[in-house]
């Protein structure tokens, strides 16, 4: 009976043991996998908060970019800074052909003074860099012949650019004098036979020369000795450029005219990032209006869209703006 009873009472046990042990592994998966669901449910929250976060976070960038492309300045700051808005408005595009050439003194816009008769140079009144007026008193000479004292004259308004008289000289047959006027300059520029049958004398031509911008009519067209090409003469008042003459210059010469129902200057028009456009004035703010633009000449760009006509764009010194803009930015981001 005892082998038995021991034999029966192990089986019991083990049975036991299997049960706590199975029941036990149960309850170990059983809170495993309810571990494991509740990570996932986290991970999924955090993914969501992440996700309205970032959309938050989206949206306040975009609000941000919006008000960095707009910008308040007083209308006071504005005038001394030289920002001045206009209206948009139709305007004629100039068809233009493109020519070069050079600047250019006219024939009576240089005088080379010599004695009428030889003799000695008695007195000498001016010098270079001296401003004559025609008439104007530049020497006296003894003549050797009649032993009297004659005067020499300026012939012509300017200024002395070069001179060969001292006292005490003999005048002999050399310049005395070289008097030069660059009041009024001639621009020549090249024409060559592709280019002929669409310029002719009349046409107007905007003259671009060390960031000057001259506008003028050609007066005439004249060969070129043993060149390949015409030249072209625009005549133009030097006395606000103060130019010298042998500077090269771009000519661009008007040959037809496009009308377009809108259009800005193209000194306003402004890259923000990827777009080009204008700052449009409300007040004191400054707002930037991207564009979609169309064809142009020099001065003048058509609008397609995004301006109307009622709307005041910044017409001068617009940089200005976009670099308080960018200014600003910068700031935000530090």
């Amino acid at each position: 009976m005892k082998p038995f009873l021991f034999i029966t009472l192990m089986l019991l046990v083990g049975m036991t043991y299997n049960s706590s042990y199975a029941a036990k592994a149960h309850d170990d998966k059983h809170n495993h996998e309810q571990e494991q669901d509740h990570q996932e449910h986290s991970k999924a929250d955090d993914g969501h908060e992440d996700e309205t976060r970032g959309h938050k976070d989206d949206h306040g960038d975009k609000s941000g970019h919006e008000e960095e492309l707009s910008t308040k300045i007083d209308p006071n700051m504005a005038a001394q800074v030289g920002i001045e808005a206009t209206l948009p408005r139709s305007q004629e595009l100039n068809q233009t052909i493109t020519s070069y050439g050079s600047l250019a003194t006219g024939p009576k816009q240089l005088s080379h003074v010599r004695a009428r008769y030889t003799g000695m140079i008695k007195s000498v009144k001016y010098s270079i860099g001296d401003y004559v007026k025609r008439g104007d008193l530049l020497a006296r000479v003894e003549s050797n012949e009649s032993l009297k004292v004659y005067s020499i004259l300026s012939p012509i308004a300017g200024t002395i650019v070069q001179r060969h008289a001292n006292t005490g000289e003999v005048t002999q047959e050399q310049v005395l004098f070289s008097i030069a006027n660059f009041d009024t300059l001639w621009a020549e520029f090249r024409i060559y036979h592709v280019q002929q049958a669409q310029v002719s004398a009349g046409h107007t031509v905007n003259i671009a020369v060390n960031k000057h911008l001259i506008a003028g009519k050609i007066a005439h067209i004249i060969p070129a000795i043993n060149k390949p090409y015409q030249l072209a003469r625009v005549q133009f008042n030097n006395k606000v450029h103060g130019l010298s003459p042998g500077l090269l210059v771009e000519g661009h010469i008007v040959t037809g005219n496009i009308p377009v129902a809108l259009a800005v200057k193209k000194s306003a028009i402004q890259s923000m990032g990827e777009q080009q456009g204008v700052f449009v004035q409300e007040g004191d703010q400054y707002k930037f209006a991207p564009l979609q633009l169309g064809r142009s000449d020099d001065a003048y760009i058509e609008v397609l869209s995004g301006l109307d006509a009622k709307q005041f764009y910044v017409s001068k010194n617009s940089y200005l703006i976009k670099a308080d803009i960018e200014k600003s930015e910068a700031e935000h981001e530090h």
